[in-house]
């Protein structure tokens, strides 16, 4: 597995869920968290903090017992910065059957031991996939870039 991917599996128990018996969606947001951390920290070896969520989906439903395979990958860095694009899938293991449930892309900030910004290593795209998501990434930034310059 590239450096700048990874792969995290977790089962949904009742402690997460609601009355409905499915999970609720501030669990998933803390697990996508916890997700997003990982990547972007195994990517540039430094400790990260999200500084921005975009587009959480939540597409379905998520049952108690099901497995959740998140695919997380750094899809575009900047000078301190990266961002980290994470596809949910939920797995019924009884009836192997697999559905995409949510999707989101976080911002993370790498800090070194003052808690200052670092520079992360650049990030070259080299599969067809990564160019994709590359350039995806920066039609996501420019739009943030648009939208709080018209609110200052």
């Amino acid at each position: 597995m590239e450096c700048n991917t990874l792969k995290m599996s977790i089962l949904v128990s009742p402690s997460v869920a609601n009355f409905s018996g499915v999970m609720h969606g501030g669990e998933l947001l803390k697990t996508l968290d916890h997700v997003a951390y990982a990547c972007a920290t195994k990517y540039c070896g430094y400790g990260v903090v999200t500084i921005s969520v975009d587009q959480v989906i939540f597409k379905s439903p998520i049952p108690i017992g099901s497995l959740l395979n998140f695919y997380a990958s750094v899809n575009y860095v900047g000078k301190s910065s990266c961002e980290v694009g994470i596809r949910v899938e939920c797995e019924d293991l009884k009836s192997r059957a697999v559905k995409h449930c949510s999707s989101a892309y976080f911002t993370m900030v790498a800090l070194g031991a003052n808690r200052q910004k670092v520079a992360m290593p650049p990030f070259v795209p080299q599969s067809d996939e990564q160019k994709r998501r590359y350039a995806e990434a920066i039609d996501r930034r420019e739009k943030r870039s648009m939208f709080y310059a018209t609110k200052q």
